[in-house]
């Protein structure tokens, strides 16, 4: 039987302290917990996602390469604080041919005035923000429909 097609879903810089980190602005939910949802979601859309976190900007470049030569349906990404500040990050989203969808838990058109600038958004194929961990579950709908 044949391998079901394959989401990755980065995240990147402090979202391992979810559920501790600022509840009031990202919520209860731990990104196991997240990561738990969406495999069962993606089980359901005849998907299969391949869940990573790092602290570290070049392992996240590295997983974007990795999605593409892997061919991937898409890559879920929440690249943290790096999204208002890697050029990187946006350089290796367009050189790889795998649509990446940007998701945040919040809101960053609500918060602070740096944080209104998204280099990894000026490369997605899509935006899912301001939703809880909904967020990424809404992400994981619009890649099973690419």
């Amino acid at each position: 039987m044949p391998e079901l097609p394959v989401v990755f879903v980065l995240s990147g810089p402090n979202l391992n302290l979810l559920g501790t980190r600022e509840p009031e602005i990202y919520g209860h939910d731990t990104l196991d917990e997240i990561h738990a949802r969406l495999a069962e979601k993606a089980a359901g859309l005849g998907l299969r996602v391949d869940c990573r976190q790092s602290n570290h900007e070049g392992v996240l470049i590295d997983w974007l390469h990795e999605a593409h030569f892997a061919g991937a349906k898409a890559v879920l990404l929440n690249a943290g604080g790096y999204t208002h500040t890697s050029i990187a990050l946006h350089d290796a989203i367009k050189s790889i041919k795998v649509p990446v969808i940007e998701v945040h838990l919040s809101d960053p058109m609500t918060r602070e005035p740096f944080r209104h600038v998204s280099y990894v958004g000026m490369a997605a194929a899509a935006h899912f923000a301001g939703h809880g961990a909904g967020s990424y579950m809404l992400a994981l709908d619009a890649a099973a429909r690419l």
